[in-house]
């Protein structure tokens, strides 16, 4: 589940923590110290105590429980930028803050509303509540995602991410010099012990394997594109971060301080392949850097 993200204002400079996050939720303030000494509240990446006194511009990461009752799923007629359909499948590109689908602290505005909007045929197809939904991003990465329209592709493309025939390329900047041209990166990967809702490399970890080669260095970051081999919670980020190289800006596993101002993670899915499920075509996309991340390189190379 993504993480409740706040960002207090310079009028909350100086509230305790559990105050804060009390009046910011509906959760009460015994709740809210519960879920910090569990290591489930990050500010600025790192455990905090109840006591902690806030300033203005922290960031603050709020992993909150499952619900009982899950939200309904209502249909929303969010727009989406759609880069290939077809009868069966749709590839989107989604934007960075998008929430694949409802979760406590997200109950609407997901991709999984706007696709009920858009193919009311999907409702109740997913006990879950994921019409067609067969892979995820995180809210704060952005780029491409296949969704299936009927229920025979979706198991289709199920089936392709069960045996990694799905090629996906992620463009990412890490912060760090990286000083090989490629590799690859083979550590299992697993919950963390203490922070249940982390990732982390552990050896009784699944499988997770990441390639990545170098597009363009500088003396502090390096710009590289990785490519999952398999298909782990956060791999591509935990990864990064386990040979020294987190990615820029992000919240969780990278430095407290995000000091290129990126605003979330710099971690772009930028290249998809799959066959199309009943035609059997192999079909690729691609896409283009969003206008925030191209701002943070360009102030790299100096333009």
């Amino acid at each position: 589940m993504d993480p409740l993200s706040l960002t207090p204002t310079d009028q909350d400079h100086g509230k305790r923590l559990d105050a804060y996050l009390a009046a910011q939720t509906d959760l009460s303030r015994a709740q809210v110290q519960r879920l910090i000494v569990e290591g489930q509240v990050l500010v600025d990446g790192q455990p905090a105590k109840s006591s902690l006194r806030l300033v203005g511009g922290n960031t603050i990461l709020v992993y909150l429980p499952p619900s009982d009752d899950e939200p309904a799923l209502i249909p929303e007629a969010i727009p989406l930028h759609v880069v290939y359909e077809d009868r069966e499948v749709l590839v989107i590109d989604k934007p960075a803050g998008l929430v694949i689908h409802p979760a406590v602290g997200h109950e609407s505005g997901t991709l999984a509303n706007a696709l009920l909007a858009r193919y009311p045929h999907l409702a109740g197809t997913d006990p879950e509540g994921r019409p067609g939904i067969v892979h995820r991003l995180d809210k704060d990465t952005s780029g491409l995602l296949v969704v299936g329209k009927t229920q025979r592709a979706t198991d289709g493309l199920k089936a392709q991410f069960k045996d990694q025939a799905v090629r996906k390329r992620y463009t990412a900047l890490v912060v760090g010099h990286v000083p090989t041209v490629q590799g690859l990166i083979d550590a299992p990967v697993g919950r963390h012990s203490r922070w249940r809702q982390r990732m982390t490399v552990r050896a009784d970890g699944r499988e997770a394997r990441t390639r990545f080669t170098v597009l363009e260095a500088w003396p502090d970051y390096t710009l590289v594109e990785a490519r999952p081999e398999t298909g782990r919670t956060h791999q591509i980020r935990v990864h990064l971060a386990y040979i020294g190289h987190p990615v820029a800006g992000d919240p969780v596993y990278g430095p407290r301080k995000d000091r290129l101002n990126v605003g979330r993670q710099f971690l772009h899915a930028s290249g998809l392949g799959f066959q199309q499920p009943i035609t059997r075509k192999q079909l690729e996309f691609t896409s283009d850097l969003p206008d925030d991340l191209q701002r943070v390189l360009e102030r790299l190379r100096g333009i």
